[in-house]
């Protein structure tokens, strides 16, 4: 007579999950090499993922601010992070100060901005009597507009 030893109840259990994990394992890398699943490489190509938006909090549109005040950024669906970071759907501001138009945004934002590459959420400004415009431009890493960019409505100060 033949004696068949069987394994424990529990052990066949962890051979099975095991071998299914493997089977999942194979049939991920050939759907990621295939393309039929999406695997971001870098924050270039995910930048178009993010539903954000950028927004002056402080002052509003059409407020009277003294000759130095305080501008508070906003941004709604990503985060913030200094310039050089490398995470998916965060970016750092970009403050335009009375420009006529927006610069170039398929190029990395050069002198026409002030750069707040530290991840910074607000400044304080020091400007001339008058009326002056605000608008923010959201960059990533390298100081690159997202795309689609990421750019507040203009506002408008009156300077005492």
């Amino acid at each position: 007579m033949v004696n068949h030893k069987l394994p424990p109840y529990g052990k066949i259990r962890f051979y099975q999950a095991a071998y299914k994990t493997q089977i999942i394992t194979v049939c991920i890398s050939i759907f990621l090499s295939l393309g039929l699943i999406y695997s971001p490489k870098n924050e270039a190509e995910t930048s178009h993922l993010a539903s954000g938006s950028v927004y002056i909090a402080s002052p509003k549109d059409g407020d009277t601010v003294s000759r130095t005040f305080t501008v508070r950024f906003g941004l709604k669906g990503m985060g913030v992070a200094p310039a050089g970071v490398d995470k998916n759907n965060t970016g750092h501001h970009h403050l335009l100060i009375d420009g006529k138009a927006l610069p170039d945004l398929q190029t990395p934002l050069g002198q026409e901005v002030k750069h707040f590459g530290g991840g910074q959420t607000e400044t304080e400004l020091t400007l001339p009597p008058g009326k002056h415009t605000l608008q923010l431009i959201l960059g990533d890493k390298n100081h690159q507009p997202h795309q689609p960019p990421l750019v507040s409505h203009k506002i408008t100060v009156t300077v005492e």
